[in-house]
């Protein structure tokens, strides 16, 4: 049976995952908060955060339409690597693997949402990278991933800076990953995750600084489908 959590892309969407329940998966050491997801509960298109107990793993499964994972703690791992907290990890489709964790670990993820059988994979020890001042004064970038249609970085915000106004033609989306920011809808802190939709505009602030995953560009075909379809 197909399940639907926040898929109209028309429409903004604020998700709170630190108040927010564990919930169980098909293994029962590993946990997830989905925030978002279109199609069947396990095989669907997904964002979810997802926590792995120690000594924990998951059966032996592949990726249609690819996987994409940032390691906000501890170390994840599978047959191909262990990657540590801030480990970048972008999975193309037909990518097979039977992750685990020996310490246990955090991680954001996205199910779905990298198709193509000729991507390649990446990974990018983010930890280890140093941030490029890009843009206005006050925000630096580390580049995660660019194809000319959408556009994956984390930003890094000092505090007391002001973002001017701007469009997101193709939609954005931020899930906030240490301090605080704001626009003109609200604050957002730690572990809130933001999704707003193609052609939204924004003017965002933050006192004190924050680090953020932001995804650029990714809706707007996702947009334009989900309004054929509805009519």
């Amino acid at each position: 049976m197909d399940h639907e959590i926040n898929q109209d892309l028309r429409i903004r969407v604020l998700m709170r995952t630190a108040s927010m329940a564990w919930q169980a998966s098909p293994s029962p050491k590993v946990w997830r908060k989905r925030l978002e997801l279109q199609g069947p509960v396990e095989a669907g298109r997904v964002t979810a955060v997802v926590r792995y107990e120690s000594d924990s793993e998951f059966p032996y499964h592949g990726h249609p339409q690819g996987e994409e994972i940032l390691v906000l703690e501890g170390t994840f791992g599978d047959e191909h690597g262990e990657y540590p907290k801030g480990t970048f990890l972008l999975n193309p489709e037909g990518f097979n693997h039977a992750p685990y964790s020996k310490e246990g670990c955090v991680l954001f993820v996205k199910l779905r949402q990298y198709p193509g059988f000729d991507r390649p994979h990446v990974e990018i020890p983010t930890d280890r990278l140093d941030w490029q001042a890009q843009g206005d004064v006050g925000r630096h970038v580390i580049k995660l991933f660019s194809d000319g249609e959408e556009n994956i970085r984390l930003t890094r915000l000092e505090g007391a800076t002001k973002i001017p106004r701007h469009e997101h033609p193709g939609g954005n989306e931020m899930f906030v990953l240490a301090g605080s920011i704001e626009d003109e809808h609200g604050r957002y802190e730690v572990g809130d995750w933001i999704r707003s939709p193609a052609g939204s505009i924004h003017q965002p602030w933050t006192e004190d600084g924050c680090v953020l995953y932001v995804k650029d560009g990714h809706l707007h075909g996702l947009s334009v489908r989900a309004a054929v379809e509805s009519v």
